[in-house]
């Protein structure tokens, strides 16, 4: 509570210094007032100030102590379109050996819209941490891609996250398309996961306490998702479980860096329809998958140099009927791909996708699962250059050879994102 004296001496101070700060002279009449004001309302502020105390101390038991997170959640919008010239219409493409998924396409023909996303994310409390992805397609429709919690703060290393989420199965399958090396996904996992596999679940991650990065992870999921469909009212219909490894080669990891893991992803499906509902699968599908990375840059300089050396292997079996004709398929495939940085911003890639099927017995031969003694398989060069860590354009060319007939397609793609965006996974 300011006295006379005290405005007094804000007078004196203010008019001292007018002539050498003209600048201040508002701020320092604005305290002047200040201190008026304070002095005739000082009463009607302490009682309201009361008030105030009284209603918190009220509700603090039901409060959360940390709610900063809760209203002010990280927003990250990422865009996506392309740009591709192809021969074949990527709307009815069939694939010898394979039942497909609704999704196992290539890039859309023409100028397109890609997989656009919008992600919402924050912590929680100091306990758990949630986030929400929408993904935009070109149809002008918008999906729930994730939503889930995760823990933040378990003991022993364990990590726990429930909701809808991509399955931590392989190395590929987690990682958001626009995190991608190539604007598409390698053949094994568009002819046996639909893409990438997501479903709705619980997730239980341990990380071992060693100086060699080693974790286990279990699944288990609803079953809506292909290669599993029907068996969600039944409570679960597709179990996983993964283990990854990894280290550092040499004094620093001077020699590059590696993880490797193997996988595998049993589902059960009740009416699984593929190829536009065409077909009809009923039974069990175990899925195994083996994965490696290396990655390496000269003096651990990543922003300079760097090469990228990865694949996979996939094998699946599936046990039930096709058609309502007894089906006992193995199918298997594979990506290798490397990708050079050679300059800051610039890289170039290639990949190679193998996928086929086994021979099938005589009850499916004719079906969509009879491969006709062909192999899918599929090239890809790239080309990219990245404005920011925030913006990239790519041009990549395919000789597809996965259909009946052989393609040749010019893909350009562009990448940005707007807005805070987390880490990417190794």
């Amino acid at each position: 509570m300011a006295d006379d004296s005290g405005l007094q001496a804000v007078r004196r101070e203010v008019a001292r210094m007018r002539q050498d700060y003209e600048t201040r002279i508002q701020e320092l009449e604005s305290r002047l007032a200040q201190a008026e004001t304070r002095s005739n309302t000082a009463t009607t502020t302490a009682d309201e100030a009361k008030k105030v105390a009284q209603q918190a101390a009220a509700s603090k038991d039901g409060a959360p102590k940390d709610t900063a997170g809760a209203f002010n959640p990280s927003v990250a919008v990422v865009l996506n379109g392309t740009a591709t010239a192809m021969k074949r219409d990527p709307g009815i493409y069939r694939v010898p050996g394979f039942a497909l998924g609704d999704a196992a396409k290539p890039v859309d023909r023409g100028f397109a819209l890609g997989e656009s996303e919008v992600t919402f994310a924050a912590n929680v409390d100091h306990t758990l941490y949630g986030a929400l992805t929408l993904s935009l397609s070109r149809e002008n429709t918008a999906s729930v891609e994730e939503a889930f919690i995760q823990s933040s703060s378990l003991p022993w290393g364990f990590t726990v996250k429930g909701g809808r989420f991509k399955s931590g199965i392989g190395y590929l399958n987690e990682h958001h398309a626009h995190t991608w090396d190539f604007a598409d996904a390698p053949l094994p996992y568009l002819l046996m996961l639909n893409g990438q596999y997501g479903d709705d679940g619980l997730q239980v991650r341990w990380l071992a306490p060693t100086a060699m990065f080693v974790e286990l992870g279990m699944e288990g999921f609803r079953g809506a998702s292909f290669p599993a469909d029907g068996t969600a009212a039944k409570g679960m219909g597709a179990a996983s479980a993964f283990l990854h490894l990894g280290d550092d080669i040499g004094q620093g990891g001077e020699g590059g860096s590696w993880r490797a893991g193997i996988s595998h992803l049993l589902t059960r499906a009740e009416r699984r329809k593929s190829n536009s509902d065409a077909d009809t699968f009923k039974g069990r599908d175990g899925l195994t998958i083996v994965d490696a990375l290396y990655k390496w840059a000269p003096d651990g300089n990543f922003t300079e140099r760097y090469v990228t050396l990865q694949g996979e292997y996939f094998h699946r079996a599936e046990t039930g009927t096709f058609n309502d004709l007894r089906d006992e398929s193995t199918q298997q495939g594979y990506y290798a791909q490397a990708v050079w940085q050679f300059m800051p911003r610039w890289r170039i890639g290639a990949r190679h996708d193998r996928a086929w099927n086994s021979d099938v017995n005589a009850e499916l031969v004719g079906t969509t699962l009879d491969s006709q003694g062909r192999t899918a398989s599929r090239q890809s060069l790239m080309l990219d250059y990245s404005t920011s860590e925030f913006g990239r354009f790519r041009l990549q060319g395919n000789l597809d050879h996965s259909a009946d007939k052989p393609d040749q397609q010019v893909i350009l793609q562009y990448t940005v994102s707007l807005g805070a965006h987390g880490a990417h996974a190794y």
